[in-house]
């Protein structure tokens, strides 16, 4: 977690062996077809069971073989956007205590709407932004999905500012721990840039 490497569980077997010998084009097109099935199932399920299972399946399964695949697809793409989103779910209940931290020295720094775009408490408990980012996933599959990843988003740059600010405290004494926190900076303000061009792009109905 200390350079927001991607918490996921490794399958026991790879996507090569579940998928056969498909091509990058087939895997592509699997990827795609896969987060527009997943999407359009938990958005026809009026329960919410559906939905609430997406949410809860990386803390009981990881992501596995699919979520592999999701990895490869294009960032600016539905099954971009679910892999970033999933990355920040697994990466928040992984280390609440380190996020919560991180987002809040974000907060007093970042001079932004961000804070109050991503919706979180001021400040925000560890157990609250577990809460915060389970419901953004939510807002993905049941409510306006431009809207989740734009929450998304903004909870990167936050976070990512906060990221930025303990790293220049550590410079001088730990510079380990602050190379770590710049590099896990970078990486959510650039899951924080894809989010919002997915969120344009769901918009302009050209997300697929």
């Amino acid at each position: 977690m200390s350079e927001f490497r991607r918490p996921v569980r490794r399958p026991s077997a790879s996507f090569d062996n579940f998928a056969g010998s498909a091509g990058a084009a087939e895997k592509s097109r699997i990827a795609h077809a896969t987060a527009a099935a997943l999407v359009a199932r938990a958005r026809a399920d009026e329960s919410g069971e559906s939905t609430e299972r997406l949410i809860a399946f990386t803390a009981d399964h990881g992501l596995d073989e699919i979520a592999e695949l999701w990895s490869a697809a294009p960032a600016v793409s539905l099954p971009g956007a679910l892999w970033r989103l999933y990355l920040l779910q697994l990466a928040i209940h992984t280390d609440p205590q380190t996020a919560a931290l991180l987002y809040e020295r974000g907060r007093i720094e970042l001079a932004s709407a961000d804070v109050v775009v991503a919706g979180a408490p001021a400040p925000a408990s560890p157990d609250e932004l577990v809460a915060l980012i389970d419901q953004i996933l939510r807002g993905a599959f049941r409510g306006d999905f431009a809207i989740a990843l734009e929450r998304a988003a903004a909870f990167c740059r936050v976070h990512a500012s906060g990221a930025t600010h303990v790293a220049d405290d550590y410079e001088m004494t730990e510079p380990e721990r602050a190379s770590e926190l710049t590099t896990r900076a970078l990486r959510l303000s650039t899951y924080a840039k894809d989010l919002t061009a997915c969120a344009s792009a769901w918009r302009a109905g050209i997300l697929t």
